[in-house]
């Protein structure tokens, strides 16, 4: 009889196995599950050198499953100003200006969660000088796809007298013949982000390509210090393993370098980026990360694209107007019969697809690619994923589960839900689509799978934050109710978000054989009120039978 290295006993082990739903404790040996039963059952494997914890009734679950995270710029995240909590020129201001005096020697002091009303004006770089002139700073929008900047910092990345930008990204000019200090998605904003330092660790969602010239050996040692913060945060919230939904060959490397070197703490899978420039070949890259990087810790095997921004800067692709501005709907990144191509191509070579899409005209394209995809290659289980669907029109809603597409929704980015407030957001939307927006149950009863995520660090990482926003939503006027049960929820943060990633073979069950990735909650999840379940906090991670968190230092 094999003995067990870890128990965890008198716990309520929620399995997320419909064949053993319940259990009082679990077994770990070699890094996997050896067993799943009672305490008395479980209690009989071990050994003198077995460890034990009693985890006194508190919720035992599969580790979490984030599905959509950007460990690299999250780990960067952790390091900036934070004003998500702030409104007005004057507390702006001054907080940046505390910031300056503690980072005397930062290039770039860069503000995260700058919610687009955070000045109530549209933000210029004047605004920003008046805040502080002589040193370049900058703030990020909550949804990364936008930048403002000071004149100080335009003219340090080179944008101050405009830059030439790849379809659907854009340095905003004024009258003046300067940019005013909005820099519209990632590529416009892409050289402030390297001046900064943090270039190489955003290529992977700024251009999808390499780093040129190769990095020496001290930056890729600060850019595996940026994604190690990054995983160490997450494992703090009882995450095991993260779909990070932007990377490049250099990431897996980087990566796997830090498993040589005993520093890889969580499970990453990782994408091939496809930008609209890129020709079909280039998917030759896909192909290859897919085949060197494949085991149960580090994988590739999928292709992320952007089909189109976000409904606050009105870079979302709309089927109708605007409300807000009548004539304006956007458009795609990828014209329909253009992504049609690309998904069937990356489809032939069995590699998964995820999508950005938020729009309904955006989700619409997506779906349509996926539809064209399935009819030349035929049916197979590709897992295909939309990401976001912020807006969907209702003719679509039956088609994501008809068709096998995974919606990777985000319970925090609902405004109103959690951080984001609900305007602008709202009114760019305009009532009679409320309806249509942020929906989670009605794609779930419509038959489509669901996996839950953060997008960190666009939202908070918090799972229970994520769990409670999801619980505790009010519908818009006149919309249904889009709250999905608890179970139902914590599904779509595990088992869901690991069959999603095609992972469902290693992780996201407790059920013997698969990983020893396991989170231990402060409490009793089910017995908790909504609303509190931040409160419960994360006790225990635990990835591959390795402690990565341990709160109360139970191990």
């Amino acid at each position: 009889m094999t003995t067990a290295d870890l128990i965890l006993t008198h716990a309520r082990v929620l399995t997320m196995d419909p064949d053993r739903p319940r259990a009082e404790a679990v077994a770990l040996a070699g890094g996997r599950i050896l067993a799943v039963g009672n305490a008395v059952e479980i209690a009989a494997l071990a050994g003198a050198e077995t460890r034990i914890i009693d985890a006194g009734g508190r919720t035992l679950l599969p580790g979490f499953f984030e599905g959509h995270v950007h460990v690299g710029l999250g780990g960067a995240d952790l390091t900036h100003l934070h004003i998500g909590h702030l409104h007005g020129t004057e507390a702006v201001g001054a907080a940046f200006r505390d910031f300056a005096a503690a980072n005397p020697d930062m290039p770039l002091l860069m503000a995260q969660e700058a919610h687009y009303g955070i000045l109530d004006k549209p933000a210029t770089r004047h605004d920003l000088d008046a805040m502080i002139l002589d040193r370049p700073i900058a703030m990020m929008s909550p949804d990364l796809h936008t930048v403002w900047a000071n004149t100080a910092a335009l003219r340090a990345a080179g944008l101050l007298n405009g830059a030439q930008m790849p379809h659907g990204h854009e340095v905003v000019m004024g009258e003046d013949g300067l940019a005013t200090g909005e820099l519209r998605e990632f590529e416009a904003f892409g050289p402030l982000i390297a001046y900064a330092g943090e270039g190489r660790i955003n290529l992977g969602i700024a251009t999808g390509e390499e780093p040129d010239p190769a990095p020496t050996e001290a930056e890729r040692a600060a850019d595996k210090a940026l994604l190690l913060r990054g995983m160490a945060h997450c494992a703090a919230h009882g995450v095991t393993s993260i779909v990070n939904m932007d990377g490049n060959r250099y990431t897996l490397e980087l990566l796997a370098e830090m498993r040589a070197q005993g520093r890889l703490p969580l499970r990453v899978k990782v994408p091939f980026h496809f930008k609209p420039h890129m020709v079909l070949e280039a998917l030759d890259r896909a192909s290859a990360m897919t085949a060197d990087f494949d085991d149960d810790w580090i994988s590739s095997g999928f292709v992320k694209m952007f089909m189109d921004g976000v409904i606050d800067s009105r870079t979302a692709y709309l089927l109708q107007d605007y409300p807000d501005q009548p004539g304006h709907r956007s458009e795609p990144l990828f014209p329909p019969e253009r992504f049609d191509r690309i998904a069937t191509e990356i489809d032939r070579r069995g590699l998964q697809i995820a999508v950005h899409a938020i729009g309904d005209g955006a989700v619409r394209v997506a779906i349509d690619g996926y539809q064209a995809a399935r009819a030349a290659n035929g049916p197979r289980d590709s897992r295909h994923r939309i990401e976001h669907i912020e807006l969907i029109d209702p003719a679509d809603v039956p088609r994501l589960g008809a068709l096998g597409i995974t919606g990777s929704l985000q319970p925090p980015h609902a405004p109103g839900a959690m951080d984001f407030p609900l305007q602008p957001t709202l009114s760019r939307i305009g009532a009679a689509r409320w309806p249509d927006a942020y929906l989670c149950r009605s794609l779930a009863a419509a038959g489509a799978a669901i996996a839950f995520s953060s997008d960190w660090p666009v939202a908070d990482v918090s799972v229970l934050r994520g769990i409670a926003a999801a619980l505790t939503r009010a519908p818009y006027d006149g919309a249904d109710d889009e709250r999905l049960s608890l179970m139902q929820v914590l599904h779509a943060y595990t088992a869901g978000g690991a069959w999603a990633a095609h992972r469902d073979h290693v992780t996201g069950t407790l059920r013997p054989g698969l990983a020893g990735d396991l989170v231990m909650l402060g409490g009793d999840i089910e017995a908790t009120d909504p609303a509190r379940i931040p409160d419960l906090g994360v006790t225990l991670t635990i990835c591959g039978g390795h402690v990565v968190h341990d709160s109360e230092t139970l191990a």
